[in-house]
């Protein structure tokens, strides 16, 4: 049976999880692609610390360069991480004619542009399925199943970590801290998790869907992205209180001039919405086409086992792609669209929290700046005096654009009667 060999860089925890899940079910490969998928280098910075499970010592290799010098690989798969010795790897792949898979994501979101015109000019595909949410295969899903669709929009719970910490404070009301400190020692947050509560995790994954739907590399100084640090509890309560969850969503819009919005922040969806029934580490994105309809892809967004699937399908493809090479290299551009809305002028509705003085006429002084930049209030949630000399008061307001609502927090910050910098939160109805 014909071979199709891989040279492996990367042997950390999805590295390990797709050499063991290739060897685990090699049978079922064979059967299923007609080809069998061999491992025939592993390249890794050292040897010396202990493994999970080691490969033979003749498949071991320091220099990811021995990969790409290798002419019986067909297939570059990089499981480093970063940007900078992934991107040396991967553009020399492609210049050597080698079919590339990552799950990189962070590189693709930064040079995506720059790999795809490598891609473009050597005809050699670049698969990248696991960049995204995982197990769930919402990259074939945009580029291949909805091909036909114009995408009208795109809400994603994609960062497990985030999704695990606010269902944690909704379902026990814990605290943020303790409710990090948990997916710590659970394992489902890194020691160090800033790139995911910080937002950058799914404001990469953003910028790679909102790319492929819309045909053009979205520059990341284009996205808006806020984390869920700011969170309290106080915040979940209310929401809860009001009829919402708060998640941390990726949203991705088109507009029929060819503006697009890809933002990713902690959002008030509504309790009845799918999304806000999506709990602990589990990953999500519903996709409006303009043909297809309302759709939802669900499933493990992160761990070994779940995006070595997704890694393993990108092998296959490529397997695939010599006995019938096709025409995509991944990325197809395209001019229908090509502009990203700046956040000032996105318009959304809002959560409003404010520590004010509990003294007459303090709501007044705030609807008033809020009338005066001509934004209008929904409802407003005033509880009972509490120990303290503060209170918090509560608005829902209605659609704004987000640089009338900088505006006018600025000037609220400066009211006398407010005690604290206000804290608010965008509400996705859905509409």
């Amino acid at each position: 049976m014909k071979q199709i060999h891989i040279g492996l860089a990367g042997l950390g925890t999805i590295g390990t999880g797709v050499y063991k899940n290739l060897e685990q079910n090699r049978a079922l490969l064979k059967e299923r692609l007609g080809v069998e998928l061999v491992v025939k280098r592993v390249a890794e910075k050292e040897w010396t610390t202990p493994r999970q499970i080691m490969p033979p010592e003749e498949l071991r290799t320091t220099r990811w360069q021995d990969l790409v010098e290798d002419p019986s690989i067909q297939v570059i798969v990089e499981l480093i991480g970063g940007t900078g010795v992934a991107l040396q790897l991967i553009l020399a792949a492609l210049e050597n004619g080698k079919a590339v898979v990552t799950a990189n994501k962070a590189l693709l979101s930064k040079h995506g542009k720059q790999i795809f015109e490598m891609a473009e000019k050597h005809r050699t595909p670049v698969y990248f399925e696991a960049a995204v949410a995982g197990g769930i295969p919402i990259i074939k899903t945009v580029t291949e199943a909805f091909v036909a669709n114009h995408i009208l929009s795109m809400h994603g719970i994609v960062n497990g970590t985030c999704n695990y910490i606010l269902s944690r404070m909704t379902d026990l009301g814990q605290s943020f801290e303790d409710a990090l400190r948990e997916a710590q020692q659970a394992g489902y947050a890194e020691a160090d998790p800033t790139l995911d509560i910080n937002g950058g995790d799914s404001g990469h994954k953003a910028a790679i869907l909102a790319s492929l739907a819309y045909g053009f590399w979205v520059p990341e100084e284009k996205l808006f992205v806020e984390g869920i640090e700011q969170i309290s509890a106080e915040d979940i309560r209310f929401a809860k209180q009001l009829g919402y969850r708060i998640k941390l969503l990726a949203i991705i819009k088109a507009e029929p001039g060819g503006e697009i919005e890809v933002r990713v922040h902690p959002t008030l969806i509504p309790q009845s919405h799918v999304l806000a029934s999506v709990g602990g580490v589990f990953n999500a994105v519903a996709v409006h086409g303009d043909v297809v309809g309302e759709t939802l892809f669900y499933g493990r967004g992160a761990g070994q086992d779940a995006t070595s699937s997704a890694v393993i399908s990108d092998i296959a493809e490529a397997a695939h792609s010599f006995e019938s090479p096709r025409r995509g290299i991944g990325f197809t551009p395209h001019g229908l669209y090509g502009t990203c809305k700046p956040i000032e002028r996105i318009v959304s509705q809002y959560y409003l929290r404010i520590s004010v003085v509990d003294e007459p006429g303090t709501l007044a002084q705030v609807a008033g700046v809020l009338g005066q930049e001509s934004i209008g209030i929904s409802s407003v949630i005033q509880p009972e005096s509490q120990e303290g000399d503060s209170v918090p008061l509560v608005l829902m307001i209605h659609d704004a654009t987000n640089g009338q609502m900088s505006k006018a927090l600025a000037r609220i910050s400066e009211l006398p009667c407010v005690k604290n910098p206000p804290r608010m939160i965008r509400v996705e109805t859905f509409a």
